[in-house]
């Protein structure tokens, strides 16, 4: 056999402009020292990495750094779909940065170049088809995090939160860098299809205990990524400390990358029969304790960040199907696998538009304060408070807020087509109990105030939003709309 191999440049085109956006980036920084081009050099790569990823995903599925038919990067329709949304995101929240880096409240160039290089690690864990890939995939993507969460001059809770990340995460990855090693010590593999393959194969080996210990390590590290209970106590101080965009990309892309890692070795390499119940179990856990903590939370950000843990279990419940042999079978996976990646395309727009919300109606620089702060907001701001509150509702699952109301059919129904009726009540159940807080939300927007045009913390008066923050939540109500109006769309490519 050769050691030369052909290498698919058109495969890794995606990865390329994702890579090359960081480093022009970090080029235009260093020379011109401009920070105006230095945010359009970010953002015109990031719009191209989109289109990149959308146009290589449209000609079908490429493969490359393959050894026989075991292949390190596939690109297909669902690598493209994260991507795509993985770049869009990181477009989106430069544009909710924009105020904040005019202002001087972080270092341009850094702040653009780290979020560049997580954008990065999005594209290549979308078509990761190996351990080794998926994992440095994923660290891509969470490293640059630490620092841009305490990226913002003079914040103690920015510190704190950026320390509290950096723990959390690097026991999650020892603790998925165990469980890889372990499964490879006893499968001798690496890529994912090639150990499905071994495991569907030699029943022995599903039996041992260091399968069974390289499987529940491999999913606990991995839960800590998607926030799931009971890995979840990192995300709402995080959120909260972090600036606002910043909370954003964690709560809507970081959380995208987790799930996209998790499914690839739920789907391609671990036995559903093992994988089955814990995830049914994570799942369960985490949307009750997401919603019910979020209905005892005043502040902005924990009771979004909250809200985001419960909604990880809506995105996990699919996969629970698999603890059931009705969901075992071929298209009952299909629709679980699809129905889970759908709803996190559906969640991580209405959850950039709820922080776009956030944003627009805070001062520059403010953090998302408490929600007293945002009483009466709607009234001063119409259209603003509008665009938030079709967020809100959306979250909830309720019209006009259609992508939302979608996600929760599309899971509730892969669950009954899989046989878990019981599962699909608790997903119903959840959904109700989160109504409370999300309208209690929305209806507070347009309750009257005692001091109108004031926002309540500290006095200060909310800035008018102009300029990109304005376009960035125009752009995620309209994108709501539209995967709402056509979900059939979100949901096809899912499922490639």
């Amino acid at each position: 056999m050769s050691a030369v191999q052909n290498v698919d440049s058109v495969a890794l085109l995606p990865a390329y402009l994702a890579a090359g956006t960081a480093v022009l980036v970090l080029v235009t920084d260093l020379l011109l020292a401009r920070p105006r081009a230095t945010v359009v050099v970010a953002a015109l790569g990031a719009l191209g990495t989109a289109v990149g990823s959308a146009a290589v995903g449209a000609v079908g599925e490429r493969r490359t750094f393959c050894v026989g038919a075991d292949c390190s990067w596939i690109f297909g329709g669902r690598a493209a779909l994260v991507g795509a949304v993985v770049a869009l995101l990181t477009l989106g929240v430069l544009g909710l940065s924009a105020p904040a880096l005019r202002a001087g409240r972080s270092p341009v160039g850094e702040y653009c170049f780290l979020l560049a290089c997580s954008m990065t690690g999005g594209v290549v864990l979308g078509a990761a088809g190996d351990l080794i890939t998926l994992i440095v995939a994923l660290e891509t993507l969470t490293l640059p995090l630490y620092v841009l969460v305490g990226l913002r001059r003079g914040s103690l809770a920015s510190a704190e939160a950026a320390v509290t990340f950096f723990v959390v995460s690097v026991v999650a990855t020892t603790v998925t860098l165990l469980g890889a090693a372990l499964l490879y010590a006893v499968t001798g593999g690496l890529h994912l299809d090639r150990l499905g393959a071994l495991l569907a194969e030699r029943p022995e080996l599903r039996g041992l205990p260091l399968t069974t210990a390289a499987v529940a390590l491999l999913l606990v590290g991995l839960a800590f990524k998607v926030a799931a209970v009971p890995f979840h106590a990192w995300a709402p101080a995080t959120y909260d400390g972090a600036p606002l965009p910043v909370a954003a990309y964690l709560s809507t892309a970081s959380k995208l990358g987790g799930l996209v890692a998790l499914l690839a070795v739920v789907q391609r390499a671990l036995p559903a029969e093992q994988t089955g119940p814990v995830l049914a179990v994570l799942a369960v856990l985490t949307m009750t304790v997401g919603n019910l903590v979020a209905l005892r939370q005043r502040r902005t950000v924990r009771l979004l960040a909250w809200s985001s843990v419960a909604q990880a279990g809506y995105i996990l419940a699919p996969l629970g199907a698999l603890a059931l042999a009705a969901g075992r079978t071929g298209e009952a996976r299909s629709a679980a696998y699809a129905a889970a990646v759908a709803y996190a395309v559906f969640f991580v727009v209405l959850e950039l538009g709820a922080f776009a919300g956030v944003t627009a109606l805070r001062p520059v620089g403010a953090d998302g304060g408490t929600l007293d702060d945002l009483r009466g907001t709607a009234r001063r701001y119409p259209w603003r408070g509008a665009a938030f509150g079709l967020a809100l509702v959306g979250l909830a699952g309720l019209p006009p807020g259609l992508a939302g109301l979608f996600a929760k059919v599309t899971v509730v129904r892969a669950l009954l087509d899989g046989g878990a009726g019981w599962l699909a009540l608790v997903v119903a159940l959840n959904a109700v109990i989160g109504l409370a807080y999300y309208l209690r939300v929305t209806a507070g927007l347009w309750a009257p105030t005692t001091t109108p045009g004031v926002a309540v913390a500290g006095g200060a008066v909310a800035v008018p939003v102009v300029g990109v923050v304005a376009v960035v939540l125009a752009v995620a109500t309209v994108a709501a709309v539209v995967v709402g109006v056509a979900p059939q769309l979100v949901l096809d490519l899912a499922g490639r």
